[in-house]
């Protein structure tokens, strides 16, 4: 049964930073794009970084310059690096890991609260 297990969701104030971790089993994690959303409470949810299987880097609009998003294949993990981060970035962020239609899936949420 595939897994992908995050971690270093929590609280912290407006301005600091957090590093996200997804850590996957049972799928061939280097031929996999791997990507972070996110939803906040009444809002959609919003593809929020992806890395693709060659290295290749998407972020949306309202994070570019702030969050990196990296993989270590060796490991199986990908990352999600957040500076400077905002009251509106409180939100359960999720890790997919998508090769297909068919192979797609999605870890169980780390919840992330930024609040002075």
């Amino acid at each position: 049964q595939v897994q992908l297990v995050e971690s270093g969701g929590g609280l912290v104030q407006p301005g600091e930073s957090l590093r996200l971790s997804c850590a996957a089993s049972r799928i061939t994690f280097s031929l996999y794009t791997m990507a972070w959303y996110r939803q906040a409470p009444g809002k959609q949810h919003e593809l929020v970084a992806s890395i693709s299987s060659g290295g290749n880097r998407g972020y949306a609009d309202s994070v570019k310059g702030r969050f990196t998003i990296s993989r270590d294949n060796a490991k199986n993990t990908v990352y999600l690096q957040m500076n400077s981060l905002k009251p509106e970035d409180t939100a359960v962020y999720y890790c997919n890991a998508r090769a297909s239609m068919t192979y797609d899936y999605w870890g169980q949420g780390t919840q992330v609260t930024v609040s002075a």
